[in-house]
């Protein structure tokens, strides 16, 4: 604040306190008052009201910060304040704030007593604008962060309803993200695409849990309302915003087939989204090496030898190519999220 205003030849005085504002206020009258709610002692807003109280200093212009949520600009027309900021604020918005608030007072705007030279102004500019880019930086991490976390917290619990686990959406992303590396690495950078990967079963919320954990075959009429977890999973997430695009196609189409017999929409070859069809050889892989209630967990070495069998029928061969050069990583990220059963000890007396 301090190298903003006195850029443009506005003295500033500070103050810890009320306290010590009001010495300064008392010992030179300024044109304009910027004050934190958050200050030890009396706070921003009382000290605020205090000044409107007083017939020597109600005429001065206040300026409210603050960061809290509890005081708002209510607050700041309770205590008679001109002007309220929230924090962060950009320092050439808060400038222009006084600027307007003191011009007020005055009738004409103050300006600097000096010309600025266009550097020095261009220089003014430039801090201001590094220094919202890196607030916006640091606000875009923690939203994507908080972004993250939901979504592996929802995408665990769903499969803790389908499987008994959460690591089956943990390995098939990573599988699935290896994969797309091989295949097409813009792929797996989209932050839309991995989202996708890891919410691909979302629909099965709406599949009763006796379908989802039978131990047995199920029937036409099961198997017709199982399909349906794709479009249902689709229509819940289509409002949200990071999952339009390549995300929601990862959803809708991760079972259509290579050769046109998938669902929902029997698409085939190129005609599946290329991020559908890499998470189809992914989310197979896992599924079988996996136990389900209706069968047992296949070797790795079988599962490997039926997604070749598959290539051109069921997958692109494309990606079951990438399947064969990543192999040995695809094993080590099984290895690194594979549940071991806890460890069993016998005693003898």
């Amino acid at each position: 604040m301090r190298t903003t205003f006195e850029a443009v030849d506005v003295e500033v005085e500070e103050a810890s306190n009320a306290i010590g504002a009001q010495q300064r206020i008392a010992a030179s009258r300024p044109d304009a008052i910027v004050l934190d709610v958050s200050m030890p002692g009396m706070d921003g807003a009382a000290f605020c009201a205090t000044l409107k109280g007083n017939r020597a200093t109600r005429d001065i212009p206040v300026v409210l910060l603050t960061g809290s949520d509890m005081a708002t600009e209510t607050t700041a027309l309770e205590v008679g304040a001109d002007a309220f900021m929230l924090k962060p604020f950009s320092p050439l918005e808060l400038l222009a704030v006084v600027d307007r608030v003191a011009g007020g007072l005055h009738g004409t705007p103050f300006r600097a007593s000096r010309k600025r030279e266009a550097d020095e102004q261009l220089l003014l500019y430039a801090r201001d604008l590094r220094h919202l880019l890196e607030l916006e930086r640091g606000q875009r991490r923690l939203l994507q962060a908080a972004y993250h976390e939901t979504v592996t917290a929802l995408a665990s619990a769903l499969e803790s309803k389908d499987t008994g686990t959460g690591a089956h959406s943990q390995r098939v992303h990573r599988y699935a993200v290896e994969l797309a590396q091989e295949i097409d690495p813009e792929i797996a950078e989209n932050e839309s695409v991995e989202y996708g990967f890891m919410l691909h079963d979302v629909g099965k919320i709406g599949i009763p849990d006796r379908i989802l954990q039978k131990p047995g075959s199920v029937t036409g009429a099961e198997w017709r309302l199982m399909q349906t977890h794709t479009v249902l999973g689709e229509q819940l997430l289509r409002g949200v915003p990071f999952l339009r695009g390549k995300g929601l196609e990862i959803v809708r189409s991760h079972h259509e087939r290579w050769d046109g017999g998938g669902y929902p929409d029997r698409l085939g070859g190129n005609e599946i989204p290329v991020a559908a069809r890499v998470f189809a050889v992914a989310d197979a892989l896992d599924a079988m090496t996996s136990d389900r209630p209706y069968r047992p967990a296949m070797t790795w070495a079988a599962a490997g030898r039926e997604i070749e069998a598959q290539a051109g029928g069921q997958f692109d061969p494309a990606v079951v190519e990438a399947f064969r050069g990543r192999e040995r990583m695809l094993r080590r990220i099984r290895r690194q999220l594979t549940v071991q059963p806890p460890m069993r000890a016998a005693a003898t007396s």
